[in-house]
């Protein structure tokens, strides 16, 4: 469970550093609206308990998640949406302790699972360490429309190196989810580390097509939180190409997407 324990820690972190954004924060400023159409920092923070939770339960009763996911199947386009509403309309400081409580119930009890252990979920079972990274990814792109929110800018921290795998495995995902075929052949992706300068590098190193460029910019396109033209990566390729117009870490509907500000950095 080494590498589960490792991106758990990471994600400790990354809640930690959300947390510290919203923990002082005043009621009226829990009401301030994000990017996100119709979605309060009370929404953000109430999806990500609601997700946390619903992890909790796939890991600790899966027959009481499959019913969840019938429900989920019944109204695609609104469980989202409800659970965070039902999450938005508890008073800041209930939401706040029921993140809190329901997060680290969840690193317990994935930090405990046995090796191999394979959790259900809305998609296919996944993995200890990949829903680990999956709660990562979520918890970082919510907490970039709290910063939005707030107008703050966070420092980028290597533990963008988990959004981004996330983000390149999620390739053939992000062209099914539009009814399209995926490319046959790997891509090369090669990103470079906010932090260190270090190359993040994905796939073949002679593919014919490519993807390259910051780190940060491509979590902030994969999770759809600022419109491509406005970040400084890029395709060698059709393919890469098109990939880089649909790309996204998450399962679901890509949903509208930012739009641009002003193009390329």
């Amino acid at each position: 469970m080494s590498d589960a324990l490792s991106v758990l820690d990471d994600l400790r972190s990354e809640s930690e550093e959300l947390d510290r954004l919203v923990g002082e924060l005043s009621r009226e400023r829990w009401s301030l609206a994000t990017p996100a159409p119709g979605w309060t920092i009370a929404h953000q923070i109430a999806h990500l308990a609601w997700t946390d939770r619903a992890a909790l339960l796939a890991a600790t009763d899966p027959a009481a998640f499959a019913v969840e996911v019938e429900k989920a199947a019944a109204a695609p386009d609104t469980f989202v949406d409800e659970g965070a509403e039902d999450g938005a309309a508890l008073p800041p400081a209930e939401l706040l302790a029921r993140w809190r409580d329901g997060r680290a119930q969840l690193w317990q009890t994935l930090a405990e699972a046995p090796a191999g252990t394979r959790l259900p979920w809305y998609g296919p079972p996944m993995a200890v360490p990949s829903m680990a990274t999956a709660r990562l990814m979520e918890t970082w792109a919510h907490g970039q429309d709290v910063a939005d929110a707030l107008g703050v800018t966070r420092a980028p921290t290597d533990r963008l190196r988990h959004v981004a795998r996330i983000g390149v495995r999620a390739r053939d995902f992000a062209f099914a989810v539009r009814g399209l075929g995926a490319p046959d052949e790997e891509f090369r992706v090669e990103l470079t580390s906010p932090v260190t300068g270090e190359v993040w590098a994905y796939g073949p190193e002679d593919a014919a097509q490519r993807v390259t460029g910051p780190g940060l910019d491509f979590c902030l396109l994969v999770t759809r939180r600022a419109h491509r033209a406005d970040l400084a990566v890029r395709a060698e390729g059709p393919d890469a190409d098109r990939w880089l117009d649909i790309a996204q870490a998450f399962a679901g509907p890509p949903g509208a997407g930012r739009a641009p500000e002003g193009g390329g950095r």
